[in-house]
Formats: structure tokens, sequence, C-alpha cells
């Protein structure tokens, strides 16, 4: 009975111990990678796992400070304590060094911080699963645990390398796409996430955050970040194109919607703004071509079409008018 004892007293402290040292943080091994422009000083946080919504806990970023992608056994307070850690003057390898200094978990976790001076401090635990490591240098850091082979990082670091001449959130999906292509997550694929944050912050910090895609779970995530990063583009060319319109730039302004439309031809309300800026340019007849098209696959443009003149968005005469909503 005391061996019994004795048996149960060993084992309930080693149990004790084991979950004192391997920690309940959420699991997301995966591939990710934290950079910046050299051009143009913007930082950026690319990744993909085969777990759930994996942007609301790897990829964090501010403007003017820097972006961490924390991983493995994911330890979300990294990304706010490193960041804080950055805005104290602390470079990325101080930061990291703090971060780890007090965490049991150190050896499970994988950890980047990259600063708005583009250096990258990288922690890849002992016991983080393979195959596991990283690669960094100016201006970028790419990490990969649970992958297929050991053939992901080195083919991250080489396509981050590669395709320089890319605008950074293009060029961070190449990388993902590379690390995917390579093995990726022996698990496979469900979720990825992109962000991209200003060179320096702003007077407006709601406006700093430059791109937020999130593609929780998919069976092709990277694919369709790269969808959603194309129709991201396109809708700033909409964007742009209203800025035209304030300033009565009507040529510039259409320039722009064409361009939107050419990349995203079966999104109707590029279309149907596209028409609007016609009609309110006098150019009625090409206008009432366009809306007819748009009503016919959906009529409830033709209702939206009434309810803009009484908001000032439709300015024309009763007759043409008349012609647009037919």
């Amino acid at each position: 009975m005391k061996h019994i004892l004795l048996f149960l007293g060993v084992f309930s402290v080693f149990s004790t111990l084991a979950q004192s040292i391997k920690p309940n943080d959420p699991l997301a091994h995966t591939f990710s990678i934290v950079a910046r422009d050299a051009k143009t000083g913007e930082m950026a946080v690319a990744v993909q796992s085969h777990w759930f919504s994996v942007g609301t806990a790897v990829s964090w970023g501010e403007a003017g400070v820097g972006v961490v992608a924390t991983q493995s056994f994911t330890n979300k307070s990294f990304g706010l304590r490193g960041l804080n850690l950055l805005k104290e003057g602390k470079s990325p390898q101080e930061a990291l060094n703090i971060l780890l200094s007090d965490d049991e978990g150190r050896d499970f976790r994988q950890v980047a911080i990259l600063d708005n001076r583009g250096r990258a401090a990288t922690h890849t635990g002992k016991s983080c699963i393979d195959f596991a490591g990283h690669a960094n240098g100016e201006n970028f850091s790419v990490q990969a645990n649970m992958m297929l082979n050991d053939k992901v990082v080195p083919a991250m670091e080489k396509a981050w390398k590669e395709n320089s001449e890319m605008p950074l959130a293009e060029r961070m999906v190449a990388v993902l796409q590379a690390a995917q292509n390579a093995g990726g997550d022996i698990r496979g694929k469900q979720s990825a996430a992109l962000l991209v944050v200003a060179a320096a912050a702003s007077a407006e910090p709601w406006n700093d955050k430059l791109i937020d895609l999130r593609v929780d779970d998919s069976e092709n995530p990277i694919k369709e970040i790269a969808r959603l990063l194309n129709v991201f583009r396109a809708y700033e060319h909409m964007n742009q194109g209203d800025l035209f319109v304030e300033k009565n730039e009507m040529k510039s302004a259409m320039d722009e919607y064409n361009a939107a439309m050419k990349m995203f031809p079966e999104n109707l309300e590029m279309q149907y703004w596209t028409a609007i800026t016609l009609a309110n340019d006098k150019q009625v007849e090409k206008a009432s071509e366009m809306l007819q098209s748009i009503y016919g696959k959906d009529p409830n443009w033709r209702a939206l079409t009434k309810r803009l003149p009484k908001v000032g968005l439709l300015n024309v005469s009763e007759e043409d008018f008349k012609k647009l909503i037919r």
C-alpha cells in the first residue's frame, strides 16, 4: 500500500511539473513572415496554419513601431508586450529576451519581432515540433514549425529575396505560397491572415492599419487571401475615383473606376457607381445603358437609384432621371 501511495505521489508531482512546463496556450503551429518594405517603410505580417482563425492570435503590428508573430504554443501577450517594448526603445532582440525571460513555456514558443528600422529577432524553442526553424536578415524574418519537411523555411527566404519588385502585401502572399509549395504544414491548410501597417504613426491612428485581411476557415486559405487582396486593390481604385469626383476631376475618376472594374468585372457595385458618376458628368445615355444591364441582374439597384437625388448623390434633370430608372 505504501508503495502504491508513493508511486501516486511521485506521479502527481511529475504531472504537475509537466503541466507547469508545457503551456496551456492556444496551438498555432504554422508558418509566417514578418517584414518591412525598404522603399516605403511599411511593415507586415503574413501567416497560414491548419488552425482556425490564425490571424486572431499570431499577427500583431503598430504603425511606426513594428510587427510581431507569435506561434507554436501561442503566447498572445507577446504581441502587445513586444510592441510596447519596442516603443520604449528596446531593440527587437532586447524585447525578445525580456519576453522569454520569465516565460516557463519558452521552449515551446516561436516568436519573431521586427522594428521600424528593419531589425529582426527570432526565437524557435527547442520543443517546437519538427520540422521547425527560422531565417532572418535585414527587413525580414521567416519562421515555421510542424512543417512537412525542412525545405519550407529556405523556400520562404528565397521567395522574399526574389520578389523585391512586388508591393509589400503581394510579396508577403508570394512567400506564403512558396512555403505551401515546398510542403507547408504537415496537417494541411485552414486559415491565413495578412496585416500591413504604415511606416509612421499619424494623427489618425484608425487609418494606420493599411491592410487587415483574414481567412478563418478555408480549403485553400492562401488562394483566398490572394483573392481578397485583389479585391482590396480594386476598391482602392474605387476610393481614389471617389476622391477625384469630389474634386470634379471626372476623367481621372473614370480612369480609376475603369481600373477597378477590370480587376473585378463581376462586381455590380463597382459598375453601379461608375454609371452614377457618368450620369453626374452628363453622360446620361452611357450611364443608362450600364444601369439597365445592372438592373437586369438585380432590380434592387433601380430602387437605390431612386433614392440618390434626395441626398445629393445624383444630380440630373427630371427628364434624364427618367432615362436612368426606366
